[in-house]
This record gives C-alpha cells, structure tokens and sequence, in this order.
C-alpha cells in the first residue's frame, strides 16, 4: 500500500485514463473493535464497484473484465492488521493503486477519466510530512515521517553504507592516526553523497528536514552542501540502525514545539485579519473564497468534518447518505486552497474556539 505523495505521483495519479478510472474509498480503523467489521465493508464496497461496471454501457466487455480484475489483484494486496483510517483504491484498465490514509475518508465509488485525489491531498496535508536523516560513520538512513510515526524510505539511494576494514577508531586515535571519525576523507566523501541524495529528494519535494547524529557528524554535514544547512539538528547518535520508534521518539519533542509554534502563528494571523477584515469561516464562504483563489491561508482543525449539499446558491447541511450529498467537503476545500497556492494548516481540535472547525485569511 501507497503512503507517500510527491508531486510527481499526484501529477501522474491525475493525468487523464481510458475510462473508467475507478476510484474507490472506504473508511478503516487502527483498533478493535471498530476495525471488526472492516473487511466485510472494504468487500462490499468492491463489490458495488462491480456492479456499477457491469451496468455502465459505456463500458465495453473486454474493459470491464479488465477493471474487475484490477480491483481483485487491489483486494488481495490490502493488509487491513496495518489499517490507518482510510482506504483508497485506483483502478483502471491494466493497472491498480492502493493507498492508506491517516484521515478518513467517506465511502463511496467513482468512476470518471481521472482518479479522485483530493482525500489523498488532504490526508498529505494533515499528515505534515517530513524528512529525517540519521547519520553514522558507516550508514546513513533516510525516514518519512508523519503526523505520529516514522517508515524507513528505501530507494533515491537510501539506506547509504559503506564497510570500514579494520577499523579501529580508539587505537587510531592513540597512535595519531586518526583524531577523530569524522574527520576521515573517506567519511567526508561518504557524507557528501548522502547530502548529494537528500537534495535530489527535497529538489523534487521539499519537506522540512530533521538530522539526528553525533555533533561531530551533524557539524560535518553542513559543510557538503547547502540541502541541509536549512535542517533542524537534533544531537542523537545512533539512529541510523535504529528503529522507527527510536527514531520517533527522538524526533517528537522537537515536531511537538514545530506544532505548538505553528499554532499560535496561525491564531495570531487569524487574529489579525479579524481587523483588516480578511478573515473568513464556516464551509459555505470559504469554500466560495477557495474557489475563486482568494484564501491565503486556510486553518482546519485535524478531525473536523462536515456533510453538505450544493442548493445552486450556497452549501447547507445535509445528512449522509441523501441525495448529492457531499461528505468530503472540507477534504475538496483543502485541495482547492492548495491549488492556488494557499497554505493549510491543521490545527488540533477546538483551537479554533468559536469558529466551526474552519478558518481562513483572505488574500483581498
């Protein structure tokens, strides 16, 4: 299953598709017992999407045949003990995605010449992804990281290693051969490439990125190159063969201050445009604003979701289920306010205090 969005991969998810793309959504969960009824419901919903092919007419036999298949081989490759709190799946004729999601998502099927990615968007941007770059003299491991965990990345030339023969740190240091680990050509030119890879991954998507190492190892870095003379330093060696939960916990204290940071930032702007008259709020206005490419910075507290219906004038709430209702409403807000190149922010719950789960600042 898909975890990591870059933007080559959604550029690539959007491109158009022979029709039908197929996309297929259903909430998961973590834990027992609400996650006891998941598969019949994934099942299910696979099922509906079957049916809807074989009653599309325009859809011919040997595509529907084709299309049906893929959503078996997606069936057969989800692993549901591994559940975040959402499931997409992607299928078209002769190829088949499957994506986790740290948000939920509503059920549903669609079928169109795209696939539909604005619950992936969302969940990337509630996720707050991350890099971290553990060091060591002899291997350097690349993390992905999220909203309360960290996965190794393999690939884009990660994990690095290298062997030392006969190597022997303190003798050499006693005999003058070698003051210090660090200070070794060998390593020097090891630590280079990694920089060199990591500036490959944050010119194609850049996130913020966290180095954990030993000082002597984290001082050396910044000397080969500018990708990371920008990253936060965080002084804990060993974790480039630790575990993601080493790793995380390592990492945490500094992400929770990044968050509380960024928290009282937005409150101040939101504060502030109250003044200037460029705040906004509720679903019905912001999504008008994001719309028209108005919203500078929208706020969204993490868990806040909200069914509505289109009446032709405005959005009014409706209950799930009915008729044209639309259950992602704020997950279409958040891809429309990146689109235009606003900045989202999600925000615990109840940090918007009176405001109903949304906020923005308008550009005019």
């Amino acid at each position: 299953m898909e975890h990591a969005l870059s933007p080559a991969t959604l550029s690539e998810l959007r491109r158009p598709r022979p029709y039908p793309a197929v996309s297929v959504l259903t909430p998961t969960h973590r834990r027992e017992p609400e996650n006891a009824q998941d598969r019949v419901r994934l099942r299910n919903v696979v099922a509906e999407a079957k049916k809807q092919l074989e009653h599309d007419p325009a859809v011919t036999r040997e595509r529907r045949a084709d299309v049906a298949g893929q959503l078996d081989r997606a069936l057969a490759e989800i692993d549901l003990a591994h559940s975040e709190d959402g499931l997409v799946i992607y299928a078209a004729p002769g190829e088949h995605q499957v994506w986790s999601l740290a948000r939920a998502v509503p059920e549903r099927v669609v079928f169109s010449d795209t696939f539909l990615t604005r619950n992936l968007v969302s969940a990337q941007a509630s996720e707050r992804p991350f890099r971290v770059l553990s060091l060591s003299a002899d291997r350097v491991t690349l993390w992905h990281g999220g909203v309360d965990r960290v996965t190794e990345a393999r690939g884009g030339g990660f994990p690095l290693t290298r062997v030392r023969e006969n190597f022997d740190a303190e003798r050499r240091q006693r005999i003058g051969d070698q003051p210090s680990t660090f200070r070794d050509e060998d390593t020097r030119h090891f630590l280079r490439d990694a920089e060199a890879a990591v500036a490959r991954l944050q010119r194609e998507d850049p996130l913020p990125l966290y180095v954990t190492g030993e000082p002597a190892a984290l001082a050396l870095l910044d000397e080969q190159g500018p990708a990371v003379r920008g990253a936060v330093h965080i002084a804990h060696g060993g974790l480039s063969h630790g575990t993601p939960e080493a790793v995380w916990q390592a990492v945490r204290p500094v992400l929770d201050e990044r968050s509380r940071r960024d928290a009282e930032a937005v409150a101040a702007e939101l504060d502030s445009a109250r003044g200037q008259r460029t705040f906004a709020a509720g679903v019905d206005e912001l999504w008008q604003s994001a719309r028209e490419g108005r919203v500078r910075l929208l706020a969204v507290e993490e868990n806040y979701r909200v069914t509505v219906r289109d009446d032709g004038e405005h959005l009014v709430p409706a209950a799930s289920g009915d008729l044209d209702a639309r259950e992602d409403i704020v997950d279409e807000i958040v891809e429309q306010c990146l689109e235009t190149g606003a900045q989202v922010r999600f925000l615990p719950d109840g940090a918007l205090g009176p405001v109903d789960g949304l906020a923005g600042v308008l550009r005019y």
